[in-house]
C-alpha cells in the first residue's frame, strides 16, 4: 500500500473578528483539515479584514446596524441570529449574541493579529477573540479587552499594551487590506489557497473537505 505524500498547502483566512460567519467557516476548515492531516501540510494566516472600518468608539446596536446596512426587519434580524447561534453550536461554538449585542471597531483587533503572527500566536489569538467577543459579549476595540486577551493566549501583555497605544502595524493592517480589496475580496470569510484558489463563505467541513482533497489532487 502506497503512503500518501503530504503536500504543503498555503491558506489565507480572510476575515474580520466581528464577523460570526467567520468563526463558522473557522471551525469548518479546521475539522476539514483535521480529516485531510495524512495529505496536508497547511500554513494558515489570518489576513485582515475590517467589516465596519468607519465604526466609532462606542460601536452600535447590532439591531440598529443590520437594519441601516442591510435593510433587515429586526424579526429578519432575530431569525438570522438565531440560525447562526445554531450553526456555530453543532460545531461546538457558544454566540450568545441578542438584540443588545454591538458591533465594534476591529482594526486594533487586527494590529495585535498580526504581531500575534510574528510571535507564533496568531491562532490563539483569532480564537481567543472570537470567545471574547461572541461568547463573553466584550469589546474588541477596548484595549484593556484586547490585553487581557493576548495575555491569556502566552503573549507579552506589556508588549501589546505598548502596541495598541502606538500605531504599530497600522501601516502593514491597511496594506494587507487594500491587496485583499484589490484582489476582489468584498466578503468575508474568504479562505485563498496556494494564492490560486478561493473559497467563500462559512462553508460547512464537508465543502472545504472536498475542495482541499480536488485542490491537493491537482496539486
Amino acid at each position: 500500500m502506497t503512503t500518501p505524500v503530504t503536500k504543503p498547502m498555503k491558506i489565507d483566512f480572510i476575515s474580520d473578528v466581528s464577523c460570526p460567519w467567520c468563526i463558522i467557516g473557522l471551525r469548518g476548515l479546521e475539522e476539514a483539515l483535521a480529516r485531510t492531516g495524512d495529505l496536508i501540510a497547511a500554513d494558515v494566516t489570518f489576513q485582515p479584514f475590517e467589516l465596519n472600518p468607519q465604526m466609532g468608539k462606542d460601536g452600535q446596536n447590532i439591531g440598529e446596524h443590520i437594519t441601516e446596512k442591510y435593510g433587515s426587519t429586526p424579526e429578519q434580524s432575530a431569525a438570522s441570529r438565531t440560525m447562526i447561534r445554531e450553526r456555530a453550536a453543532d460545531l461546538g461554538f457558544a454566540m450568545r449574541m441578542s438584540e443588545t449585542s454591538r458591533i465594534y471597531n476591529t482594526f486594533d483587533a487586527h494590529r495585535l493579529l498580526h504581531w500575534a503572527h510574528l510571535e507564533g500566536k496568531q491562532a490563539a489569538l483569532k480564537h481567543a477573540l472570537f470567545v471574547a467577543y461572541f461568547t463573553e459579549q466584550q469589546d474588541p476595540s477596548d484595549h484593556a479587552v484586547l490585553i487581557s486577551v493576548a495575555a491569556k493566549v502566552g503573549l507579552d501583555p506589556v508588549r501589546a499594551a505598548a502596541i495598541l497605544s502606538s500605531n504599530a502595524f497600522a501601516d502593514d493592517v491597511r496594506t494587507a487590506e487594500h491587496l485583499w480589496r484589490s484582489r476582489g475580496i468584498s466578503a468575508v470569510p474568504a479562505v485563498v489557497i496556494n494564492d490560486r484558489y478561493l473559497i467563500s463563505g462559512g462553508q460547512p467541513a464537508e465543502a472545504f473537505e472536498r475542495a482541499l482533497r480536488e485542490i491537493t489532487a491537482e496539486a
